[in-house]
């Protein structure tokens, strides 16, 4: 392989590894294109064409001969815009000519093996603060703040666990929905809570996929259909589990 080929895979890798990290962290697919293109564009590649959608990238560059595509596959997604503001971050100095092919990469190695998560503990103990504050948002009262901390705990870390071992999401998030209307059921039932309907309606709302939809319309907004059509599909998939599992409790008990 020459000079010149080697400098061209190595553009479009940095393209598509920018692309990856975007997606994969809950990037809108405009934006990931955007990026890969302006990429590839202050490398000298101007004739460069990317799709993307939730589930892979295609990325191709026309250098004068045959198109070149390369392809990813997007198996996991998750919500890091941290992430996401890195990358942008280094395909401004790439536009800028701050860095150069080397850099650029060694950065988003480094972008890529990041982890922003927070601890589980901490993850839990927001869930269960912010079911408590969506159930006094919903005009519920002070007495089941502390059901909705409990059965919003619960019910994160039910979703939690079981996404590590069952590689069902909406099954995890049913699973997760059920939790929530059993225990608040029960607490309702011991005196501990007034309002079933407050309680169950403040600790489910962790588990919405708020930035799912928001990112399901800007992609169907700026044109986007195939990825825009797929991820509302996928967070009204969700809004079902969800209320699946509720409904199944309130049926039952």
């Amino acid at each position: 392989m020459d000079k010149q080929s080697s400098e061209l895979y190595g553009v479009m890798e940095v393209c598509m590894t920018a692309g990856k990290i975007m997606l994969q962290s809950g990037a809108e697919t405009y934006r990931v294109e955007d990026t890969m293109s302006r990429i590839a564009s202050a490398f000298g590649l101007e004739k460069s064409h990317s799709y993307v959608v939730p589930t892979g990238i295609i990325f191709t560059v026309e250098d004068g001969g045959p198109g070149i595509t390369k392809l990813i596959r997007i198996s996991q997604r998750s919500t890091d815009l941290q992430k996401v503001t890195l990358v942008n971050a280094v395909s401004r100095r790439i536009s800028n000519g701050e860095i150069d092919l080397n850099e650029a990469a060694n950065l988003l190695a480094g972008i890529d093996e990041m982890s922003h998560t927070f601890p589980l503990a901490m993850q839990t103990a927001a869930a269960s603060f912010a079911s408590g504050c969506f159930m006094i948002m919903f005009n519920g009262v002070w007495m089941d703040f502390i059901p909705a901390l409990i059965a919003g705990a619960l019910g994160f870390l039910t979703v939690s666990y079981l996404e590590e071992i069952v590689p069902i999401k909406f099954f995890a998030e049913f699973c997760g929905s059920l939790v929530i209307g059993i225990v608040s059921y029960l607490l309702v039932k011991a005196g501990f809570g007034v309002q079933l309907d407050t309680i169950i309606i403040g600790s489910v709302m962790p588990l919405v996929p708020g930035l799912l939809l928001t990112n399901a319309v800007r992609d169907l907004i700026a044109g986007h259909l195939v990825a825009g059509i797929s991820k509302g599909g996928e967070a009204a998939l969700t809004a079902f589990a969800i209320g699946s599992g509720v409904a199944i409790v309130l049926m039952l008990l």
